[in-house]
């Protein structure tokens, strides 16, 4: 069956409000053998109308999403039902139930919010539990006047939609996919590699396999690996992908890099603390954004300049002196000195240079030292080269250090 997105508001296209349907949707209905074969995103207006007058000819499921509320510029549901040739008609109890809803929260009633109980004659209510805009079913050939397909219309705001679609719209698409074809997806998440790499050491293997879909997304120091397939050929292809990548796979989850590390530590009931120069606290604040962080994190050291570095972290002055404090025996002893300060398990640090200025032959613009202290053994150290924005830089230095943290806990 055909699937076609439509995202509908002035704000997704200005860029206020980042449009997360496609995604979800997307991942919903794939167990059901369905895909997203087109997505677009309109304006509020005419271009609604145009959209959908044109998807309705090739489609044969149709999402919309937005202009469901009560305001001037919410019009989804007048063009659905003006293309179908369906009068709109005031629901009875659909009204009672956003006077009420209104009433509890202490909102004032206005006229406007009565649009919100109109429903085109054949439609089913689609309850929204979490806001007053109800969504909105309409079954293929709806009005036998003219072919249409299965129109869904669902409100914008995520915490509305996704509670609604689980509930009320896979419902109705179960029954709708009479054979579904038992599609699976997997995905591998792998730090510090590039996608080239990567495909050279599993592309060919995997694309052997008939009927695998294999796609790469590659990420500010990861690439995110994917597999699409029936259940022989997934599983195939997982035994290729581990075998040949191995360690390198972070997670096979949604998890972030630094959330692994969370958990990891805490199952190993480890601590860590942090020394930073050119990463200015974004190790520190990636780690304390993940749930759970404080059974683990001991400390963050932002250690910019090089009297900070001598003072806190014991880094010895002749040591900068000799090698500079972007240098693999200066990241050295800045991770031991942050490990020592904080009486962590292990500590790492970052120290390079971030630019656009202060590069050298020696040393560019770019270059970056992460260091691990451990318990176990003498500190050891990276040395990288990320010759990028500032923002990147930091991003893709943090990311190297998490990844050795990583390797060491899993050894």
């Amino acid at each position: 069956m055909r699937v076609a997105l439509l995202n509908t508001g002035t704000e997704l296209l200005l860029g206020d409000v980042q449009n997360t349907h496609l995604a979800f949707i997307a991942g919903e209905i794939l167990p059901l053998g369905l895909r997203i074969d087109e997505q677009r995103t309109v304006p509020d207006g005419a271009a609604i109308r145009e959209a959908l007058a044109e998807l309705f000819s090739r489609t044969e499921i149709v999402f919309v999403t937005g202009g469901l509320g009560p305001t001037t510029d919410d019009i989804t549901r007048e063009v659905a039902a003006e293309l179908l040739g369906l009068k709109l008609e005031q629901n009875a109890e659909l009204l009672t139930w956003l006077q009420h809803r209104l009433k509890t929260r202490g909102f004032k009633w206005t006229a406007r919010i009565a649009r919100q109980a109109n429903v085109p004659a054949g439609a089913q209510i689609l309850p929204n539990e979490n806001g007053s805009a109800s969504g909105l079913y309409f079954r293929a050939n709806i009005n036998a006047q003219s072919s249409s397909p299965h129109l869904f219309l669902l409100p914008g705001p995520p915490r509305e939609l996704q509670p609604m679609f689980r509930k009320s719209v896979m419902s109705i698409l179960r029954p709708m996919v009479k054979d579904p074809t038992a599609l699976d997806r997997r995905i591998y998440k792998i730090a510090c590699l590039g996608e080239s790499i990567i495909e050279e050491a599993i592309g060919e293997k995997v694309l052997a396999i008939e009927g695998i879909e294999l796609g790469y997304c590659a990420r500010l120091g990861e690439v995110d690996v994917r597999i699409i397939g029936e259940a022989d050929g997934i599983r195939r292809a997982d035994a290729i992908i581990r075998d040949d990548l191995g360690l390198s796979i972070f997670s096979t989850t949604d998890e972030t890099l630094e959330e692994v590390l969370v958990r990891l530590l805490a199952e190993r009931k480890k601590t860590i603390a942090v020394a930073e120069s050119c990463t200015g606290g974004l190790l520190a604040h990636r780690l304390t954004n993940v749930p759970g962080a404080s059974e683990v994190f001991v400390a963050g050291y932002v250690a910019y300049a090089n009297a900070v570095k001598i003072d806190m972290l014991k880094v010895d002055r002749k040591l900068i002196e000799t090698h500079g404090a972007v240098s693999e025996p200066v990241a050295r002893v800045m991770a031991e000195g942050a490990r020592q300060c904080a009486r962590s398990t292990y500590a790492l640090a970052t120290t390079g240079v971030a630019g656009p200025g202060g590069g050298s032959p020696d040393k560019p613009v770019g270059t970056a030292y992460v260091a691990l202290a451990s318990p176990d053994e003498d500190p050891i150290a990276r040395k990288l080269l990320f010759p990028t924005d500032r923002e990147t830089f930091k991003q893709l230095t943090a990311q190297a250090a998490f990844e050795l943290l990583r390797r060491k806990l899993i050894r």
